[in-house]
């Protein structure tokens, strides 16, 4: 947001899982004048945030209301299984959804997964998020299907993870108010996709230099007068013409 009196800065909501350091990083050598401030939100609250203003984007989790934010699908990830690091499943490299028929297969209401039907058992209650839902694993009550990057957000040692084949994916995206595209967040967007400074689509381009075009007609050469270039012009023999006889000595 940029006031008049205030100093221009980029606000940036994120999920827990997505990691945007390096995008941080790039926006920091190209944008040294302006601050971009990150807030760590759950995934739930992201559009919330971004619909009150309270951030100017967010990298969020999809699917977001098109009616209201526009986006832009930066990646998916793989799902994977949470275990004990004794369970029958580290033995495998891949795992399917009926191998987990006879686990209890914890449900966060903080899920990020869009489940047509989970697998396994269902616990007697959901646990209220990702990490005490980890923290059950642990202690022997269940297994977790989750993204990727909430398994490692959330590792522990006693804890490893399998991928699980034929389950729901997560995708994150980058969003913002359809209504509300600022020149910041057109900058960012040019940084996650990947372009350089010097874009030709970068906000911070340049205008282009107009290159001195160059004259290749020939100059003008200074007018000569009749015969300048001649041999005898200016008074000598000229080619072919004849020398007088040496006069003899008396």
């Amino acid at each position: 947001m940029t006031g008049s009196d205030e100093t221009p800065s980029f606000r940036l909501a994120y999920v827990p899982g997505v990691m945007p350091d390096k995008w941080v990083r790039i926006w920091n050598e190209r944008q040294p004048g302006v601050p971009l401030i990150l807030t760590q939100v759950p995934a739930g609250a992201a559009a919330e945030r971004l619909r009150g203003g309270e951030a100017d984007a967010g990298l969020v989790r999809m699917p977001v209301d098109r009616t209201v934010f526009s986006a832009i699908s930066l990646y998916t990830e793989q799902t994977v299984v949470v275990v004990p690091k004794d369970h029958l499943v580290t033995a495998v490299d891949e795992v399917a959804p009926e191998d987990l028929a006879d686990d209890i297969v914890l449900h966060p209401l903080d899920d990020v997964l869009d489940w047509r039907s989970l697998p396994g058992r269902p616990a007697l209650e959901r646990p209220a998020t990702t990490a005490d839902a980890v923290e059950l694993v642990a202690a022997g009550i269940g297994v977790l299907v989750v993204p990727l990057s909430l398994a490692r957000l959330h590792h522990r040692k006693d804890l490893t993870h399998r991928p699980l084949k034929d389950a729901p994916e997560s995708s994150v995206a980058l969003a913002w108010p359809e209504d509300a595209k600022t020149d910041q967040v057109e900058d960012f967007i040019g940084i996650v996709r990947g372009r350089t400074a010097n874009s030709t689509r970068g906000r911070q381009q340049p205008p282009a230099q107009d290159k001195p075009q160059r004259d290749d007609r020939r100059k003008p050469q200074p007018a000569r007068s009749p015969g300048a270039n001649r041999r005898g012009s200016s008074g000598g023999t000229s080619k072919g013409g004849k020398r007088g006889k040496p006069r003899r000595r008396s």
